[in-house]
């Protein structure tokens, strides 16, 4: 069956409409970076009629994440009344915590993701004064394939409403949404590093690929059968899901026997 946008807004839009009234929260918030999953995330949002804070975070940002970003945000302006804006530079405060920190070893990894739980503080602060729900981001291929993302960063979020998505479906969103075709166009980055490198960068393969890969394992396809570049792919979306299967499963709990008690 083929994916259909004009079916699948309404069912998210009502979802996060009844989660929100649920939860008893006035409205959501979300941090926006120029790329497609949180301009699709926070057309979605806005579509409830619920307030809808959207925050800028730049932390040394590439410039054409911050133009992007601005031009999101001055477009949802326009076409939503209950739009607002928000922009916080954590660039001063990143750096005092990099001094204070001091890191050594692995201090590139360790640093961008200190980025991203920074940004997840300052959205659960402004959540938790306007009685709002952090919204997340994050696409299916990136929080239950790969685990591209930060623990108690950008995973760090009170709903999910695009997780059970791919990217190609995200893209698709984007299109029915009217998402800025600058947004639509880009390659896909988490912007955490501060340069020009994008996500297919990092991982070493497209979302397209990962997408086949997923479809692949999903479907209980023989890896034998594979070769060249799709049995690199498959390599490479098998290890990162099993590396970063940690952040997909809820915290380890010890538990203790009875008679231990």
């Amino acid at each position: 069956m083929s994916f259909r946008p004009n079916k699948v807004i309404p069912h998210i839009v009502s979802w996060l409409d009844s989660y929100a009234g649920n939860a008893n929260s006035e409205g959501f918030v979300i941090g926006v970076s120029g790329g497609i999953d949180s301009a699709v995330t926070a057309t979605l949002c806005l579509m409830t009629g619920r307030p809808v804070y959207i925050v800028d975070m730049p932390i040394h940002q590439a410039s054409t994440e911050l133009s992007r970003s601005l031009e999101l945000r001055e477009s949802l302006s326009k076409r939503f009344d209950n739009t607002n804006i928000k922009s916080i530079s954590l660039t001063q405060t990143y750096e005092a915590i990099k001094s204070v920190l001091s890191l050594e070893r692995n201090s590139d990894l360790a640093l961008a993701n200190t980025r991203a739980r920074l940004r997840m503080t300052a959205l659960y602060a402004l959540a938790a004064e306007r009685n709002a729900l952090v919204v997340g981001t994050g696409n299916k291929i990136e929080d239950f394939g790969v685990g591209f993302f930060t623990k108690y960063g950008d995973g760090g979020v009170d709903l999910s409403p695009i997780a059970d998505l791919v990217k190609s479906e995200v893209f698709a969103l984007g299109h029915a949404l009217g998402v800025p075709v600058s947004i639509l166009e880009a390659a896909p980055t988490d912007g955490l590093w501060g340069d020009e490198r994008n996500d297919e960068d990092q991982i070493g393969a497209s979302y397209p690929e990962l997408e086949r890969a997923m479809a692949f394992i999903s479907n209980s396809g023989n890896p034998s059968t594979l070769e060249g570049r799709p049995l690199e792919v498959y390599n490479i979306y098998t290890k990162l899901h099993a590396q970063n299967r940690h952040k997909m499963l809820p915290i380890p709990v010890c538990t203790i026997p009875d008679d231990l008690k």
